[in-house]
C-alpha cells in the first residue's frame, strides 16, 4: 500500500506545537534566573553613634561623602540610623544598645566614650571610630597595626599634637604661665594627652594643671580657680560641653585657650590646632566601605588623621586686643576675618 503524502497544514500545526512546548520548557528553566534577578539585597544599615548636638555634623557629612566616593550611594547601597547624645556621656550606652537592637551592619562612632560603649555592647558588629585621641591608651584597640576584635578607625592624634598646641598657645600669649587641662575623668585619651602636656610644659616655661572632672559642679569649681596668666587646653571631646564652657570663658572672661578642631574657631574661638572633622569622616569612610565589602576590622590597621590644620579667628583676636604673630599667621590653614 502506498503512504499518503504528508498534509502541509498538519505539518505546520505540528511545528507550531513543538515551538510552544519549547517555549514553555525554556520559560520554566528561566524562572529561577528571573527570580534571582528580582531579589535585590537590602542596603547596608550603618548605625551612627555620636556625641554632638545636631545629626549632620562635619564628621558625619564627611562619612557620607566618602562612602559616595567609593561607589556606595545613600538609599541604594547604605542607609543611616543616627543616634546623637548631645554631649551627655550617661545616655551613650543606651544609644549604643538601641543600634545593636536595630540590627545594624556596622557602627560608626565619633569619640572615645561612644566607641567604648559600642564595644561593650557588641563583639560581633564591626565598629569604625573617629575622633579618638589615643585608641591604645583608651584600651579600644590592642595595637595600631593589629587592632584585634571588631574595632578599627581613625585616630585624631591628640597625644601627638599636644606639644604643638602648647607651643602655639604660648606664641599667641607670651605672658602665659599656667595651662589648665580640664577633661572628663572617663576620657582616657584626654588623660594621655594631659600627661604628655605635663611632660613638655616645662620646656615652654609653663606649669600644667591636669583636672579630671565627673560632675558639672567639679567643672565649675576648677574653672573658678583661673587667675591672670592662666590659659586653657580644651579636651578633644564635647563631654559635659567642656569645650563650650571654655569658649564662653575665652570670649567673656578673656582667658586664653586653644581648641582641638576648627569647628570651635568658626564658633568664635581664637585658635585651634588639630585634625579636620570632615576629612576624618571621609578617611574613615574608606575603612567602612572595605568592611561592608567583606574585610574584617581586626585586619585593618588604625589610621592617623591625614589632615591636620591650624585655624585662626582674626575677628576674635581683634576683639580681645590680640595681635597674631606673623610666624603663626603664615602657617594657618584657615583664617577667619
Amino acid at each position: 500500500m502506498n503512504e499518503r503524502p504528508n498534509n502541509p497544514k498538519s505539518q505546520i500545526q505540528n511545528l507550531k506545537s513543538l515551538a510552544v512546548i519549547a517555549m514553555l520548557v525554556l520559560g520554566i528553566l528561566a524562572v529561577p534566573v528571573a527570580s534571582d534577578a528580582q531579589q535585590v539585597r537590602r542596603p547596608h544599615r550603618i548605625g551612627i553613634l555620636h556625641t554632638a548636638f545636631l545629626p549632620d555634623v562635619p564628621v558625619v557629612a564627611g562619612l557620607k561623602a566618602g562612602l559616595k566616593a567609593t561607589g556606595l550611594e545613600e538609599g541604594r547601597d547604605v542607609t543611616f540610623d543616627i543616634r546623637l547624645t548631645k554631649g551627655n556621656p550617661q545616655v551613650i550606652p543606651a544609644a549604643a544598645a538601641a543600634l545593636v537592637k536595630a540590627d545594624v551592619d556596622l557602627i560608626f562612632t565619633d569619640n572615645e566614650h561612644a566607641v567604648r560603649a559600642a564595644k561593650a555592647i557588641t563583639q560581633t558588629i564591626p565598629i569604625v571610630f573617629t575622633r579618638v585621641g589615643d585608641p591604645v591608651a583608651a584600651g579600644i584597640v590592642a595595637a595600631i597595626a593589629h587592632p584585634g576584635g571588631n574595632v578599627t578607625g581613625v585616630s585624631s592624634l591628640d597625644t601627638e599634637l599636644v606639644p604643638k598646641r602648647l607651643e602655639i598657645l604660648k606664641a599667641l600669649f607670651p605672658t602665659l604661665r599656667r595651662v589648665w587641662a580640664v577633661y572628663h575623668a572617663d576620657d582616657l585619651s584626654s588623660l594621655a594627652a594631659a600627661r604628655k602636656a605635663k611632660e613638655v610644659a616645662p620646656l615652654l616655661k609653663l606649669e600644667l594643671l591636669a583636672r579630671p572632672v565627673r560632675t558639672p559642679e567639679e567643672l565649675v569649681n576648677h574653672l573658678k580657680a583661673l587667675r591672670p596668666g592662666d590659659g586653657l587646653l580644651s579636651p578633644p571631646t564635647v563631654a559635659m560641653n567642656i569645650p563650650g564652657l571654655i569658649l564662653d570663658l575665652e570670649l567673656g572672661g578673656r582667658w586664653p585657650a586653644i581648641f582641638f578642631t576648627a569647628f570651635w574657631v568658626q564658633a568664635g574661638a581664637t585658635v585651634s590646632y588639630g585634625s579636620d572633622d570632615y576629612a576624618e569622616g571621609v578617611q574613615a569612610a574608606r575603612l567602612v566601605a572595605k568592611i561592608l565589602r567583606g574585610a574584617r576590622p581586626q585586619d585593618l590597621p588604625v589610621e592617623g588623621a591625614n589632615k591636620i590644620e591650624l585655624a585662626i579667628n582674626l575677628k576674635t583676636a581683634k576683639a580681645l586686643g590680640l595681635t597674631i604673630p606673623q610666624s603663626i599667621l603664615i602657617r594657618a590653614d584657615q583664617v577667619i576675618q
